[in-house]
């Protein structure tokens, strides 16, 4: 599977563009900037981002492609994000250390273990968002992960993140115009909630 994701990102355009997501832009807009963890952040769009608006940014991806695309996006923007090379399982940041955290398109094949680790890591009061294809995505034949597995549904989610208080996750079809990869009519979960 890094072999995929080296291969796309090795591209000279942006697979998912360089513009934020917009739920996460939203989300954030308006929060006084803070510490941010940005798990399986890909070519660093969102990173960058929120590192224009003041926050500290620490992200991660298994690629090394996909961080010296965000490196470079980063130096475009002429804003310092932090990058480091590993996967989910790999992820040792102090713990309760950050003030949010976003998972925005993570999916991974060891979904509940993954969240609960990167738990570990959210202060006390510290925020959630997470945007992901729902499993009704596997019938829009579009972007994600071929894989239902992989995909998220809202009563999975609940239980990965049932220690969260004020947990809302729902499902929306929306139109997603992010890069070639991202784009089209799409069924996503989305999820917000504090620790």
């Amino acid at each position: 599977m890094k072999q995929m994701w080296d291969k796309r990102y090795a591209e000279d355009e942006y697979a998912y563009g360089i513009h934020p997501n917009i739920f996460f832009k939203k989300k954030i807009k308006g929060v006084e900037p803070a510490k941010i963890l940005l798990p399986a952040e890909g070519e660093g769009r969102n990173a960058v981002y929120a590192a224009g608006l003041g926050w500290d940014v620490y992200a991660f991806d298994f690629s090394a492609k996909a961080r010296e695309k965000a490196l470079l996006l980063s130096e475009e923007k002429n804003v310092s994000i932090q990058y480091a090379v590993h996967n989910i399982e790999e992820a040792e940041y102090e713990l309760s250390s950050f003030e949010m955290m976003a998972l925005i398109y993570a999916h991974n094949p060891k979904r509940k273990e993954n969240h609960q680790h990167l738990l570990w890591f959210l202060k006390p009061g510290g925020t959630v968002i997470l945007e992901g294809f729902s499993k009704e995505q596997i019938k829009n034949n579009a972007a994600g992960p071929k894989d239902i597995n992989m995909l998220y549904s809202i009563k999975e989610l609940k239980e990965d993140f049932s220690q969260l208080s004020e947990l809302d996750v729902w499902e929306e079809d929306i139109m997603l115009d992010e890069g070639e990869f991202h784009s089209g009519k799409s069924s996503v979960i989305r999820l917000i909630g504090k620790k």
